[in-house]
């Protein structure tokens, strides 16, 4: 894409949904992180409906601690990975208590100095929770950006690097949001919904269709 095809992307993107938010459901900076944790390798939704008991009685490192690893293990158990999950968890929360007087860092070092954290789940949580212009790069992110040509890139590293690079100034703090939703209920892994796509003209692959399939335009299209 070209810097006017890019501005026009994220402009019509934005005009689309100008709020954006995650969709995990959390309280605070810590419980987005154990929902940020818990998300790996698993859905939003099966995160937000293990974590609806969890968070009722779950707030702080403390209220983990005292919960313990036995006690968390019957909430999250519909969670892939969720015994090595639940390890990470109690693991992180000793150290939240340790070393940063139970409040989650802001600073991406700190986060991936966390059992169970790496650079996506730490720019999750420092776009959500503290609005730092991060690109976490999931696979809804890392497919939209080769698809379309925004941020094309072999790995998410690479695609995280031009994103930081290519991304509008406007845009940068919501920019995130706007791809992987796009990605979730537009531009899908199987069967991309490319006649409903508002941001088709700028797309690479959809260019590369034939035969031209109709576009329709950006207000007939649901906000997420």
């Amino acid at each position: 894409m070209t810097k006017k095809d890019i501005l026009s992307f994220f402009k019509t993107l934005s005009s689309l949904n100008p709020h954006p938010e995650s969709e995990l459901h959390y309280t605070n900076a810590y419980t987005l992180l154990i929902a940020v944790i818990l998300s790996a390798q698993a859905t939003d939704a099966g995160v937000n409906k293990a974590t609806e008991a969890l968070f009722k009685v779950i707030k702080t490192p403390e209220d983990m601690i005292h919960l313990g690893e036995k006690g968390l293990l019957p909430y999250i158990k519909t969670i892939g990975l969720y015994k090595t999950k639940a390890k990470n968890i109690i693991r992180a929360s000793h150290l939240l208590i340790e070393h940063f007087n139970s409040k989650v860092p802001s600073i991406k070092k700190d986060l991936e100095s966390l059992p169970g954290v790496g650079p996506k789940t730490a720019n999750v949580v420092l776009n959500v929770a503290f609005h730092q212009a991060t690109f976490p790069v999931d696979t809804h992110v890392f497919r939209v950006c080769n698809r379309t040509g925004l941020a094309p890139g072999k790995d998410p590293k690479t695609v995280e690097h031009k994103l930081e690079k290519v991304v509008p100034d406007p845009y940068r703090k919501k920019a995130h949001h706007w791809i992987i939703l796009h990605g979730r209920y537009i531009c899908k892994a199987r069967n991309p919904l490319c006649n409903l796509c508002p941001v088709s003209s700028w797309c690479a692959y959809f260019k590369k269709l034939k035969p031209r399939l109709p576009s329709v335009s950006p207000l007939s299209h649901n906000k997420h």
